[in-house]
């Protein structure tokens, strides 16, 4: 979707809403949907494949992981991931990692 400004070109509006999430309060959830949109490039399609993300609070990014070795292996990965959720995402990426059995 487009938005044309007075005078000028159009205006695509998907890099205008992190920034108007941001000013409605809603930063956290702009950096969740970002999380969400990019896990797969950040953290591969295996561990994707096994764990996805499903809540962000105060930068805590809570994933839902399928089994408990899964669980017990991205534990001892967690500085990996995030990591490669680090240079995935910069300032959006969470600052911890919280797995749960889901």
């Amino acid at each position: 979707m487009t938005r044309r400004r007075p005078g000028g070109p159009p205006e695509r509006v998907g890099p205008l809403l992190p920034g108007v999430l941001r000013d409605l309060g809603l930063g956290e959830s702009a950096r969740a949907l970002r999380i969400h949109e990019r896990w797969t490039e950040a953290v591969g399609a295996e561990v994707a494949s096994h764990c996805q993300p499903v809540a962000l609070r105060d930068g805590v990014l809570e994933a839902r992981v399928d089994s408990s070795a899964w669980c017990q292996t991205l534990r001892l990965r967690a500085p990996e991931l995030l990591d490669a959720l680090a240079r995935e995402l910069g300032d959006d990426a969470p600052r911890s990692l919280w797995l749960r059995l889901g």
